[in-house]
């Protein structure tokens, strides 16, 4: 029993250091090399976990020579175009114009069901208003509205309007991040009086308290707090 938990824990190990070396992706993000790499990996460490007959390094070496085939196809991607298109496909404009494309709807085998829900999670309804729509290497789809049909920008009203930046939480579920409170030149003083300002004394009872640049905050009670 021990020696499977061992197995079971040294092989997981193993693979989570395989998908972090596919970088910060979603499943659905994965390019069509990968995807089969994650494939293959689950199935190469489930036989050595139930199988306490077989060695252990026959599930490590054929998952360790396949991480090492993805490493070298990650820098031939960076370095060949060509080779790129090749393994990972090409982007395909599947709208033109406000007119759907549709040798390329039938190349990817996208029927025109699939092409409008993807539409409508974009907050396209309307065609006539789509500059291109173009399905990505990933299986994304990307919609470029027409300039008309772009909201403005503040640039485009004339205005100039403060950039808060980047919010740092402070509490996170009642913990205090005082490197984050000293980032914004803040003090555990500064924190008691805002906290007085929402009738909370204790920190603990706050699930989400930020700041930004600017020195906005944002507050957030627990649910059942005092």
């Amino acid at each position: 029993m021990v020696i499977a938990l061992l197995r079971t824990v040294v092989l997981y190990l193993v693979i989570i250091v395989g998908i972090r070396l596919l970088g910060k992706r979603q499943i659905g993000e994965l390019e069509p090399s990968e995807l089969v790499l994650a494939l293959i990996i689950a199935d190469l460490a489930a036989v050595p976990m139930q199988d306490l007959g077989i060695p252990l390094l026959a599930g490590i070496v054929p998952i360790l020579t396949l991480l090492c085939l993805t490493t070298l196809i990650s820098v031939l991607n960076l370095r060949s175009v060509r080779f790129r298109a090749l393994l990972c496909g090409r982007p395909s404009i599947v709208v033109a114009d406000g007119v759907i494309v549709e040798r390329e709807l039938r190349r990817n085998r996208l029927t025109l069901d699939e092409l409008a829900e993807e539409l409508r999670l974009k907050g396209c309804a309307d065609l006539s208003t789509i500059r291109y729509a173009i399905l990505e290497t990933n299986g994304q789809l990307s919609v470029l509205l027409r300039t008309e049909d772009q909201p403005p920008t503040a640039r485009q009203l004339g205005r100039k309007p403060e950039d808060p930046g980047l919010p740092l939480p402070v509490i996170d579920d009642g913990r205090v991040i005082d490197r984050n409170l000293s980032a914004r030149g803040l003090s555990r003083e500064w924190l008691r009086r805002r906290l007085a300002e929402h009738e909370v004394r204790d920190p603990r009872d706050v699930f989400l308290l930020t700041v930004d640049e600017l020195g906005g905050v944002y507050f957030l009670k627990k649910e059942g707090g005092s």
